[in-house]
C-alpha cells in the first residue's frame, strides 16, 4: 500500500471518528431535549392533578369514573394521550381508575405500586400494545398515585429521521474527507516523489559530485541538505581513497623496480664476487623491509578511514609514551632521549596511539645526528617531540603532514613519507590535532594531541 493511500485512509479514519463522536453527541443531545420536553409536560400535568380539588378521602380527582368506564363519545383522543396526556389513578392496593377521555390502560408495575404505597416519583418507558410510551408515576395526597403517560412515537420518529440524516451526512463527509486526503497526500508527497526520483537517479549512476536541490526552509529542504552533506563526505572519502591508491602506486614503483633489478642480477649471482653477492643480498632485504613498511603504512591509512573499526578504551598515554621511548632507546642507542611525561588518560585506540607516538620518535631519530638529543614532553594532554637536527624548511612546513610528502633533504633518507600523515590521522580521529615548527635554537618540533585528556600527578 502506497504512502498516499495510507495518508488518505488515515485522514478518512480520523474524520470518520470525529463524525461518529459528533453524531453521537448530537443524537444524544436532541434525544435528551425531546424527552426532557415530554417529561416536563408530564410533570406539569401531574402537578395540576395533585393540586386539583377532590372529595375527602377519595384519593381521586372529582368526576373520576369507576374502573372500566368507557370514555365519552364526544372526545376520542389518541391512545395514551397524543398532545394531551393519558391519566390513570392507582390505589395503594393496585386498583386502577382512568380519567375521562383516556384510551387504553397502563400496566401497574412494581415501581408504580411502590409509589402508590409510599409516595415519591418514578419515570419509565413502557411498551403497551405495541405503543412506546413515557410514564410518570407520582404520589397523590392521601394515598395512591397518579400515572400520567404520553406516547413517544412522535419523538421516536423524529429521532429516526435525525439518525438517518446524521448517517447520510457522516458517510458523505467520510467519502469527501478521503478524497480530499488523497488530494492533499498527492500535493504533499509531490516534492518527496521528486526527491525519491533524484536519489534513484543518483543510485543508478553513482556520481558523488552530483547534488540535490536544497532550496527552502521546510523539512524536505533539510533532508536534501543532509543528503548533500552525506554526498560531500562520500565524495571526499572517494577522492581520498583514489588519491591514496594513486600515491601508493607511485611510491611502490621505486622499491618494486629496484627489487626487480636486484632479483634479475641475482640470476647471475654465480658470476659475482662473494662481497658483491652479500651486498646485493643486503640490498634485497632492505628493499623488502622498505616495501613491507610502505604497505603497512598504506594499510594503516586505509584502516584509519573507517572509525567504526577502532577499539576504544581509556588509555594511559604516559605509559604508552614511556614504553615507546624505551624501545626507541634500544633501537637507536646513539641518540639520547630526554623524557618528561605527566599522568595523562585519553579515550582512544591503544594500538593507533602507540603507532602515532612511535612515528613521531622515528621521525625525530631520523633527523638526529649520532650523539644528538631528542626531547619528549607530555604535559596538558599534548605530546611534543623535539630533535636537534637541521629543522624544517619554511616551504616544507605546510606539507609536513601530507601523505607521501618528502622534502628534498628527506629523499636521501629511508622512509615513505607516510609516518607523520599517520600521526595526523590518529590525532584527528581521536578529536585532537597536530602542528610542526622549528624550535628555538634549532631542530624540529612536532606537537600532537589526542582529544580530551585528564591529567594528574
Amino acid at each position: 500500500m502506497s504512502l498516499r493511500v495510507r495518508m488518505a485512509l488515515a485522514t478518512g479514519l480520523a474524520v470518520a471518528l470525529a463524525i461518529l463522536v459528533a453524531g453521537v453527541a448530537v443524537y444524544a443531545g436532541v434525544r435528551s431535549q425531546l424527552r426532557g420536553e415530554v417529561d416536563d409536560s408530564l410533570r406539569e400535568r401531574a402537578e395540576a392533578l395533585v393540586h386539583a380539588p377532590r372529595p375527602r378521602g377519595a384519593g381521586l380527582p372529582p368526576g373520576a369514573p369507576p374502573a372500566g368506564a368507557p370514555p365519552a363519545d364526544r372526545a376520542r383522543p389518541e391512545r395514551f394521550g397524543g398532545p394531551l396526556a393519558y391519566v390513570q389513578v392507582v390505589s395503594p392496593v393496585g386498583d386502577v381508575r382512568r380519567l375521562p377521555f383516556s384510551r387504553g390502560e397502563l400496566p401497574v408495575t412494581d415501581e408504580a405500586l411502590a409509589v402508590a404505597r409510599e409516595g415519591g416519583e418514578n419515570l419509565s418507558d413502557l411498551t403497551v400494545d405495541g405503543a412506546h410510551v413515557r410514564v410518570l408515576t407520582t404520589g397523590a395526597p392521601g394515598g395512591g398515585a397518579f400515572q400520567v403517560a404520553r406516547s413517544l412515537e412522535e419523538v421516536d420518529s423524529q429521532l429516526d429521521r435525525i439518525a438517518v440524516v446524521l448517517a447520510v451526512v457522516g458517510l458523505a463527509g467520510i467519502a469527501l474527507s478521503a478524497a480530499l486526503g488523497l488530494l492533499v497526500a498527492n500535493t504533499a508527497l509531490a516534492p518527496i516523489e521528486r526527491f525519491t526520483r533524484r536519489t534513484e537517479e543518483l543510485s543508478g549512476d553513482p556520481d558523488p559530485s552530483q547534488r540535490i536541490e536544497d532550496g527552502g526552509g521546510d523539512e524536505l529542504a533539510r533532508l536534501a541538505r543532509s543528503f548533500n552533506a552525506t554526498l560531500d563526505a562520500l565524495e571526499r572519502s572517494v577522492e581520498s581513497q583514489r588519491q591514496l591508491v594513486a600515491d601508493a602506486s607511485h611510491e611502490l614503483r621505486t622499491p618494486i623496480a629496484s627489487l626487480r633489478a636486484n632479483i634479475e642480477t641475482l640470476e647471475h649471482a654465480d658470476r659475482l664476487p662473494p662481497v658483491e653477492r652479500e651486498a646485493l643480498r643486503r640490498d634485497v632485504i632492505a628493499e623488502l623491509d622498505e616495501l613491507t613498511g610502505l604497505v603497512a603504512d598504506v594499510v594503516e591509512l586505509a584502516r584509519g578511514a573507517r572509525p567504526g573499526d577502532r577499539h576504544e578504551d581509556d588509555v594511559r598515554l604516559d605509559h604508552v609514551v614511556t614504553a615507546v621511548v624505551e624501545r626507541a632507546r634500544a633501537r637507536a642507542p646513539e641518540v639520547d632521549f630526554d623524557l618528561r611525561a605527566e599522568e595523562t588518560v585519553v579515550r582512544g585506540d591503544p594500538a593507533r596511539l602507540q603507532r602515532a607516538v612511535s612515528n613521531l620518535l622515528e621521525n625525530a631519530v631520523k633527523w638526529s645526528a649520532p650523539g644528538g638529543r631528542v626531547e619528549v614532553n607530555l604535559a596538558g594532554g599534548e605530546l611534543s617531540v623535539r630533535d636537534h637536527g637541521p629543522g624544517f624548511e619554511e616551504g616544507d612546513l605546510p606539507h609536513i603532514f601530507e601523505r607521501f610528502y618528502r622534502s628534498g633533504a628527506a629523499r636521501a633518507l629511508p622512509g615513505s613519507g607516510l609516518g607523520l600523515a599517520i600521526v595526523r590521522q590518529a590525532a584527528e580521529s581521536h578529536g585532537g590535532s597536530v602542528s610542526a615548527a622549528n624550535a628555538p635554537g634549532g631542530g624540529g618540533l612536532v606537537r600532537a594531541s589526542f582529544g580530551p585528556a585528564s591529567g594528574g600527578g
